[in-house]
C-alpha cells in the first residue's frame, strides 16, 4: 500500500534547496524521498559499511563529492546517526551550491549534541502518518482507530504483531542505540504508562510514582517522546480569561495504534470510551499534518475552564473551536462547551463538532455537527480552515 500511496506532503523540486525531512519512524520518509527523487545521490546511514565509513571520518562526504566540481542533489538518510556530517553538508551548501534532503526520525542528538544546523539554511518538513485524504475511498475510521496511521500497520490484518515490533525496534534504535535513557526497563515501562495519558493533562508525579522514578526524569522522558517525534503537547488557550482557565497543556501520541498497543486496549469499539479518546486523537492528527502540509501553519490549542468544561481544539486566535464526540446522536450534553465559549470569545467564527452521525447538520445557534468523513474531506478540500 505505502508505494501506491498519493503523499499530501509536497517536498521541494531537486536542488530547489536543502532541507530537513523529520517524522516518526515507518512514516513513509524513505518512500517519499526515493519517489520524489529517483536521480539523487543516495547516502544510507542504516547501511553499517556506510555508517561506520563516515562516523569515522565525515571529511569524506566533503571530499567525494568535492571531486565532481559540479551541483548535485543529494539525500542522506537518517543524518541523526552522525551529527558531525552537517558541518560537511554546509559547506558543500555554501561552496558548491550542493543541495541536500537531510532525513531522521529524531532531531534531539542533533539539537542536544550543538550540530550545525545549516544557520537556518535548511527548510524543515515533517511527514507524519496516514491522513484521511491519502486513503480516499479506501479510508475506513474504524480501522484508523484500531490499527493506527502508519502505512504497513494500518494494511496489516495483525497490527499488534506490528506494533509490538515497532515498540522494539523504538527502544534499540532511537533509546538504547542512541544513549537517550540509562535505565531501558524503566522507559519501556513509563511508554506504557504514559499512553494512559494520551489526549490528557499529564500527572507527572503519579506517573513518576508508578514508574519508581522522579518527576523530573519522567518530564525528560515526556521530552524524548517530543523530540523522537512519537508525540505532540497541546498547549491551553490562555488569552482574555473571563472566567479561570486550566493552563497546563495536554499530550498526544503521534500514533493510536501505538497507544492501543501500548495500553492494552484490545480492540476500540463505537460506543466505548476509549473510542471517544481515539478520535480525539484523530482529529489532532488530521489537523495538525493539515497545518503543516497546507502551509497554514495554524496555531492549535485547547480550552478548558477551572469548572471542566471543555473544547478539545482551538484553531489561531478564536478562529474555529472543534470538539470530537464519538456519539451518533449529538445532543445538549455534548455541545456545553461550545456553547459557552461564547460567553468568554464573542468572536469565534466557526464551532464544529466531528461525530459519528450520518449526515451533517447546523444546529439553531450555527453549531455545524459533521460526521467524520464529512469533516476530514472538508478538512482537505479546505473548507475549514
Amino acid at each position: 500500500m505505502q508505494t501506491l500511496l498519493n503523499r499530501k506532503l509536497v517536498l521541494p523540486e531537486p536542488g530547489d534547496e536543502t532541507f530537513f525531512l523529520w517524522g516518526p519512524r515507518q512514516t513513509g520518509k524513505t518512500t517519499l524521498l526515493r519517489a520524489t527523487y529517483p536521480d539523487a545521490i543516495w547516502i544510507d546511514l542504516l547501511k553499517a559499511e556506510e555508517y561506520r565509513r563516515y562516523l569515522q571520518n565525515p571529511e569524506y562526504l566533503r571530499q567525494e563529492l568535492s571531486a565532481t566540481r559540479k551541483s548535485s542533489f543529494v539525500v542522506i538518510d537518517e543524518i541523526q546517526k552522525i551529527p558531525a556530517l552537517l558541518d560537511e553538508v554546509h559547506w558543500l551548501h555554501e561552496n558548491f551550491g550542493t543541495r541536500f534532503a537531510l532525513c531522521g526520525s529524531s532531531a534531539r542528538k542533533v539539537r542536544r549534541g550543538h550540530a550545525n544546523l545549516l544557520g537556518g539554511r535548511a527548510s524543515r518538513y515533517e511527514l507524519s502518518g496516514l491522513v484521511s485524504a491519502e486513503l480516499g475511498d479506501a479510508w475506513q475510521l474504524d480501522r484508523m482507530l484500531n490499527h493506527g496511521y502508519l502505512p504497513s500497520i494500518y494494511s496489516s490484518q495483525g497490527p499488534a504483531t506490528r506494533l509490538n515490533a515497532y515498540v522494539a525496534n523504538y527502544l534499540k534504535e532511537e533509546i538504547a542505540a542512541e544513549g537517550l535513557v540509562r535505565n531501558l526497563p524503566v522507559f519501556s515501562e513509563f511508554l506504557n504508562i504514559a499512553s494512559l495519558s494520551d489526549t490528557e493533562l499529564v500527572n507527572f508525579s503519579t506517573i513518576a510514582r508508578d514508574c519508581g522514578v522522579s518527576s523530573i526524569t519522567i518530564k525528560e522522558y515526556f521530552q524524548i517522546l517530543e523530540d523522537t517525534l512519537l508525540g505532540k503537547w497541546l498547549p491551553s488557550y490562555r488569552k482574555r480569561p473571563k472566567r479561570r482557565v486550566i493552563l497546563a497543556p495536554k499530550f498526544y501520541f503521534a500514533d493510536i495504534g501505538l497507544v492501543n498497543f501500548l495500553a492494552r486496549r484490545g480492540k476500540v469499539a463505537p460506543g466505548s470510551e476509549l473510542y471517544g479518546k481515539a478520535l480525539e486523537n484523530w482529529c489532532f492528527h488530521e489537523l495538525s499534518a493539515y497545518s503543516h502540509y497546507s502551509g497554514s501553519y495554524s496555531e492549535l490549542s485547547y480550552w478548558r475552564l477551572a469548572s471542566g468544561i471543555e473544547v478539545d481544539f482551538i484553531v489561531n486566535n478564536m478562529e474555529i473551536a472543534i470538539e470530537a464526540k464519538a456519539t451518533r446522536k449529538v445532543s445538549a450534553s455534548h455541545l456545553k462547551g461550545l456553547r459557552s465559549l461564547p460567553e468568554d470569545h464573542p468572536g469565534i467564527s466557526k464551532r464544529i463538532v466531528v461525530c459519528l452521525e450520518d449526515k451533517p447538520r447546523t444546529t439553531d445557534d450555527r453549531i455545524e455537527i459533521l460526521p467524520a468523513r464529512d469533516f476530514a474531506n472538508q478538512l482537505w478540500n479546505g473548507d475549514i480552515f
